[in-house]
Protein backbone atom coordinates (compact mmCIF):
# COMPACT_ATOMS: atom_id res chain seq x y z
CA UNK A 1 0.00 0.00 0.00
CA UNK A 2 1.28 3.08 -1.40
CA UNK A 3 1.60 6.21 1.98
CA UNK A 4 2.15 9.08 -0.32
CA UNK A 5 1.33 9.92 -3.98
CA UNK A 6 4.11 12.16 -5.61
CA UNK A 7 3.25 14.60 -8.33
CA UNK A 8 6.74 15.11 -10.24
CA UNK A 9 7.78 17.20 -13.68
CA UNK A 10 8.95 13.87 -15.57
CA UNK A 11 10.43 16.62 -18.24
CA UNK A 12 13.14 18.26 -16.22
CA UNK A 13 16.72 16.25 -16.36
CA UNK A 14 17.23 17.94 -12.77
CA UNK A 15 13.76 16.45 -11.06
CA UNK A 16 14.17 13.37 -13.54
CA UNK A 17 17.76 12.03 -12.24
CA UNK A 18 16.21 12.86 -8.03
CA UNK A 19 13.20 11.01 -8.43
CA UNK A 20 15.21 7.86 -10.17
CA UNK A 21 17.29 7.61 -7.89
CA UNK A 22 14.48 7.83 -4.46
CA UNK A 23 12.40 5.26 -6.80
CA UNK A 24 15.40 3.18 -7.12
CA UNK A 25 15.60 3.00 -2.78
CA UNK A 26 11.78 2.74 -2.60
CA UNK A 27 11.85 -1.06 -2.53
CA UNK A 28 8.99 -1.42 -0.34
CA UNK A 29 6.76 0.90 -2.70
CA UNK A 30 5.53 3.31 -0.39
CA UNK A 31 5.22 6.00 -2.54
CA UNK A 32 3.47 6.10 -5.86
CA UNK A 33 5.29 8.21 -8.17
CA UNK A 34 3.20 10.16 -10.49
CA UNK A 35 5.29 12.01 -13.55
CA UNK A 36 2.33 15.19 -14.57
CA UNK A 37 3.96 15.48 -18.06
CA UNK A 38 2.48 11.82 -18.65
CA UNK A 39 -0.77 11.75 -16.29
CA UNK A 40 -1.73 15.07 -16.22
CA UNK A 41 -5.06 13.66 -15.09
CA UNK A 42 -4.04 12.47 -12.12
CA UNK A 43 -3.90 16.16 -10.47
CA UNK A 44 -7.30 16.84 -10.29
CA UNK A 45 -7.61 14.47 -7.96
CA UNK A 46 -5.35 15.64 -5.46
CA UNK A 47 -6.73 19.14 -6.10
CA UNK A 48 -4.11 20.40 -8.07
CA UNK A 49 -3.89 22.12 -11.46
CA UNK A 50 -0.60 21.33 -13.99
CA UNK A 51 0.87 25.28 -13.51
CA UNK A 52 0.63 24.92 -9.57
CA UNK A 53 1.96 21.30 -9.75
CA UNK A 54 5.29 22.52 -12.15
CA UNK A 55 5.93 25.40 -9.69
CA UNK A 56 6.70 23.26 -6.74
CA UNK A 57 7.21 19.63 -5.81
CA UNK A 58 3.84 18.25 -4.26
CA UNK A 59 2.79 14.73 -2.37
CA UNK A 60 -0.87 13.93 -1.11
CA UNK A 61 -0.76 11.78 2.19
CA UNK A 62 -3.07 8.58 2.24
CA UNK A 63 -5.14 11.37 4.47
CA UNK A 64 -5.48 13.50 1.83
CA UNK A 65 -3.53 15.98 3.22
CA UNK A 66 -1.28 17.65 0.36
CA UNK A 67 2.58 18.93 0.91
CA UNK A 68 4.88 20.58 -1.21
CA UNK A 69 8.15 22.20 -1.55
CA UNK A 70 10.66 21.11 1.51
CA UNK A 71 7.63 19.56 3.64
CA UNK A 72 7.16 17.47 0.29
CA UNK A 73 10.89 16.34 0.42
CA UNK A 74 10.37 15.59 4.24
CA UNK A 75 7.82 13.43 3.61
CA UNK A 76 9.62 11.76 1.17
CA UNK A 77 12.42 11.25 2.88
CA UNK A 78 10.45 10.02 6.07
CA UNK A 79 9.44 7.12 4.13
CA UNK A 80 12.73 6.07 2.70
CA UNK A 81 15.53 3.81 3.80
CA UNK A 82 18.12 5.75 5.76
CA UNK A 83 16.70 8.79 4.08
CA UNK A 84 14.64 9.24 7.57
CA UNK A 85 17.71 10.54 9.52
CA UNK A 86 17.61 13.68 7.35
CA UNK A 87 14.11 14.02 7.63
CA UNK A 88 14.74 14.04 11.44
CA UNK A 89 17.83 15.98 11.04
CA UNK A 90 15.87 18.45 9.38
CA UNK A 91 12.73 18.57 11.79
CA UNK A 92 14.48 18.17 14.71
CA UNK A 93 16.96 21.31 14.01
CA UNK A 94 13.68 23.17 12.64
CA UNK A 95 15.71 23.66 8.96
CA UNK A 96 12.35 23.46 7.19
CA UNK A 97 11.47 27.27 6.99
CA UNK A 98 15.07 28.23 5.84
CA UNK A 99 14.81 25.63 3.27
CA UNK A 100 12.20 26.53 1.86
CA UNK A 101 13.20 30.32 1.53
CA UNK A 102 15.94 28.57 -0.45
CA UNK A 103 13.43 25.76 -2.52
CA UNK A 104 11.09 28.87 -3.36
CA UNK A 105 13.93 30.80 -5.33
CA UNK A 106 14.97 27.37 -6.95
CA UNK A 107 11.87 26.20 -8.13
CA UNK A 108 10.56 29.97 -9.62
CA UNK A 109 13.29 29.82 -11.40
CA UNK A 110 13.29 26.30 -12.27
CA UNK A 111 9.15 26.84 -13.61
CA UNK A 112 10.20 30.27 -15.99
CA UNK A 113 13.14 27.73 -17.37
CA UNK A 114 10.47 25.16 -18.16
CA UNK A 115 7.57 27.50 -19.46
CA UNK A 116 9.72 29.64 -21.91
CA UNK A 117 10.22 25.66 -23.03
CA UNK A 118 6.98 25.55 -23.54
CA UNK A 119 6.28 22.62 -20.97
CA UNK A 120 3.07 25.17 -18.96
CA UNK A 121 1.52 28.06 -19.38
CA UNK A 122 2.41 31.30 -16.82
CA UNK A 123 -0.86 32.48 -15.04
Amino acid sequence: MTELKTFFDGGCPLCSREIAHYRKIDRDGRIQWIDITQEADALAGAGLDLPSAMRRLHVQASDGRLLSGVEAFVAIWQRLPRWYLLAGLVTRLRLTQPLEWGYQRFAERRFRQRCAEGACTLD
